[in-house]
């Protein structure tokens, strides 16, 4: 592939896939709107770029084949907040994905597009939107954004419903985690197949609790590999009983289900050292 350009490059999970989309293209752009960021490959070129201004962004897609989409307030947050990065963001990157004629667009959505469904209803990728935040909401519509500009534009988009993320501390996670050698194959198979149209995929490791259904996804070829069952017994013993009437404990969403609109979800998972991300 000639070019590929990274939003969000440096932030917590872009910062893990520079390195792997630096070796899958002839060019790599990675932008964000830090100042820089620290050991460039040989191949890669940092752009500082605000993702809420449309020039800027048509400026950055110029001649490339496709961009990952990680650009955006990772957190729930007031919605004047989120309006600019998370929403008119995504819009930015689609039109300018559109009239840079790149062939797809690999989006980091999120499990909080579907937070409120209950885990024990095991949803598939065809579940209907159901945000437990305004972060969430801002998911379901770049969500739609993607659908609507691959019906109408022929612009192809993966949305991969990323989970956890992150180290497993907690007994949610037994469940919902997401390696980041799971995350770097997912990504790669969302640029690497030959045809998405628009697609939806869990992004979530090979664990024996895992509370959603890749099924319809197959097509795109990804395998995890990972399985937290091994942090389980840990976990379950420091955690102890959990109460069955609490949404954190109960709904997809974890935490971001039981905290008001506007406050912080990521402030209830406990996210480890290592979770800073990489530079």
């Amino acid at each position: 592939m000639k070019k590929i350009v990274l939003t969000g490059a440096a932030g917590r999970l872009g910062s893990y896939l520079r390195e792997p989309l630096s070796k899958m293209c002839q060019e790599f752009v990675s932008s964000d709107i830090a100042d820089s960021v620290k050991n460039l490959a040989a191949n890669e070129t940092y752009v500082k770029a605000d993702i809420t201004d449309l020039d800027a962004m048509v400026a950055l897609l110029e001649g490339a084949d496709m961009v990952v989409h990680f650009g955006a307030i990772g957190d729930e947050a007031p919605m004047d907040v989120l309006w600019g990065p998370n929403f008119y963001g995504a819009y930015t990157v689609w039109e300018a994905a559109y009239r840079n004629k790149l062939r797809r667009v690999v989006y980091a959505s999120s499990i909080h597009a579907v937070g409120m469904h209950k885990k024990t209803d095991f949803i598939g990728i065809d579940a209907p939107h159901k945000p437990d935040t305004f972060y969430g909401l801002a998911k379901c519509f770049a969500e739609d954004l993607a659908s609507l500009y691959w019906d109408k534009r022929g612009l192809e988009s993966v949305c991969m419903r990323i989970l956890s993320c992150a180290q497993p501390t907690n007994s949610r996670a037994v469940g919902t985690w997401l390696s980041y050698d799971d995350l770097i194959h997912l990504v790669e198979r969302a640029i690497t197949t030959p045809i998405t149209g628009f697609s939806v995929v869990y992004g979530v490791s090979n664990n024996d609790r895992a509370p959603v259904d890749n099924a319809k996804a197959h097509h795109l070829g990804y395998r995890p590999k990972d399985n937290a069952e091994q942090f389980a017994a840990e976990i379950y013993a420091s955690d102890g009983p959990l109460d069955p009437h609490d949404p954190a404990n109960t709904h997809h969403g974890g935490p971001f289900a039981a905290v008001e609109l506007g406050n912080s979800g990521l402030a209830h998972l406990n996210l480890g050292a290592d979770d800073t991300g990489k530079d």
